[in-house]
């Protein structure tokens, strides 16, 4: 492949036609089903699955199909097939739906008011994960506009991801037939630890989440009438979380949420620890003088890609600041979000928390956990030669640096079950979520430079996939 012929192409078409699309998609506020329960009567996830089809049906890929799949009940789904010049298929993978709002964004920032700066896009959804069908189909444009071969390409863009992708698995089997069976995954939903080499995803983390609740009282009671006999539920959340987590450390105590790492993904990660030094906890927004966990940054590192970890992500039962009133509240109620070690089960893992977490209830407390969709992670094979060959070549190629091998903290529920319906598969998991790119928070960006030489990246692997079985 003449990787500065395809680096040209892929440029101009992002400079004129993606970037342009992606301004008009970051408008739509097409949240995820879980965060917007009136999806289908509201049309915004509509609105960005035309928008995506319509670009995409447009472009000019030999012998495509493009069609948008629909199921009863369930987001849609743009299916792709590109025919190939052998009998090998490939499957490349994105998603259209969006995290919500979130607050904090910066003075003229907003999550559907795309702004370009700095060669960065801000906006919600455009590096989460909108480029894909953009840049997946760019790629494969590009080795046809030199002749190349490469094989048969399937692309799927899902519409359910940030709600757990509970939809995909019903596609998937829905589509079984047509896919085939992938000796290759390319999924651009990921992250990256700079904006200076391409980054190997190989390991994600599970989540087990869910809503716990205690209740103390049928109604609100004066604090100074009721407190000190009633017990408090924020003390009784307070009690039972301990049991989950040290919250003096923030280290997660139950051995059925602990994994063992393995000794490649921990020579992995000294080897990220060493180039990134400090900007492993530098790219985060902190207030000033907090200091980060973590003894250095090798174990923060661990901590964020194949520990447990807990947050709390919303709450209720507690009135705003300024409605709080002396009482004593009947009940609290917290979300949880418990990030996994890639291979521990995310089904069990929630079954065990709810159990820890009802068992013996502190005063004798109405409690329950009611758990939402559990995600399992995903630690990937071992990398074949011909694809180590091939991202080394395309980083030094694209950016004049190496390929890095990473673990990522979050989930993307589509790897784990791929892993489990193609064991075989050899899989290219990466994306544009750099430093301060704030997938799910404010201000999130893409970063357009970034994004460019990631798509050639793709095209190079896809290329090179094609001669992997040649001696």
């Amino acid at each position: 492949m003449d990787h500065k012929s395809v680096q040209k192409f892929v440029d101009e078409v992002w400079m004129d036609s993606i970037v342009p699309e992606l301004v008009e998609y970051v408008s739509i506020p097409a949240k995820s089903p879980h965060f917007d329960p009136d999806w289908e009567k509201n049309g915004y996830i509509e609105d960005a699955v035309q928008q995506i089809f319509s670009w995409c049906k447009a472009q000019d890929i030999m012998g495509m199909e493009c069609e948008i799949v629909r199921l009863p009940g369930r987001t849609p789904l743009i299916f792709m097939d590109i025919p190939g010049d052998n009998d090998d298929t490939i499957l490349m993978y994105g998603h259209l739906d969006k995290q919500p709002e979130m607050t904090g964004w910066a003075d003229g920032l907003g999550p559907w008011m795309p702004v370009i700066r700095d060669g960065k896009l801000y906006g919600r959804g455009g590096a989460d994960d909108g480029y894909a069908a953009y840049a997946s189909l760019t790629a494969l444009t590009a080795l046809q506009k030199q002749d190349m071969p490469h094989a048969r390409c399937v692309v799927i863009i899902e519409a359910c991801e940030e709600s757990g992708s509970y939809d995909l698995p019903f596609y998937i089997e829905h589509l079984r037939e047509r896919i085939g069976t992938p000796s290759l995954v390319v999924c651009l939903d990921s992250g990256a630890g700079n904006y200076d080499q391409l980054w190997l995803t190989v390991s994600l983390r599970g989540m087990a989440a869910g809503t716990l609740r205690a209740d103390v009282l049928k109604e609100g009671v004066h604090s100074g009438y009721a407190s000190g006999v009633v017990p408090s539920s924020f003390r009784v959340l307070r009690q039972l979380i301990s049991r989950l987590e040290d919250e003096d450390t923030g280290k997660v105590l139950p051995a059925y949420l602990q994994a063992e790492i393995p000794d490649q993904r921990l020579r992995q990660s000294r080897r990220m620890a060493d180039a990134l030094g400090d900007s492993v906890f530098k790219a985060y927004p902190f207030c000033d003088g907090v200091q980060p966990q973590g003894e250095d940054n090798l174990e923060r590192i661990l901590n964020r890609t194949w520990r447990p970890a807990l947050s709390v992500t919303g709450s209720s039962g507690m009135p705003s600041l300024e409605s709080a009133g002396n009482v004593l509240r009947p009940h609290t109620a917290l979300k949880l979000s418990m990030r996994l070690p890639p291979t521990v089960d995310g089904e069990e893992a929630t079954q065990e928390m709810k159990a820890t977490l009802e068992g013996d209830p502190p005063e004798n407390a109405k409690v329950s956990f009611e758990p939402d969709h559990a995600a399992s992670g995903w630690n990937a094979p071992d990398i074949a030669p011909w694809l180590h060959n091939s991202l080394e070549k395309a980083s030094q190629a694209a950016y004049g640096q190496g390929v890095m091998y990473m673990g990522e903290g979050g989930t993307i529920p589509f790897m784990a079950m791929l892993g489990e319906f193609f064991p075989q598969a050899q899989f290219m998991i990466t994306g544009v979520l750099g430093p301060n790119s704030n997938a799910h928070g404010p201000n999130e960006f893409i970063h357009i430079p970034f994004a460019r030489k990631l798509t050639a990246c793709v095209a190079q692997v896809v290329a090179d996939h094609f001669d992997h079985d040649k001696p």
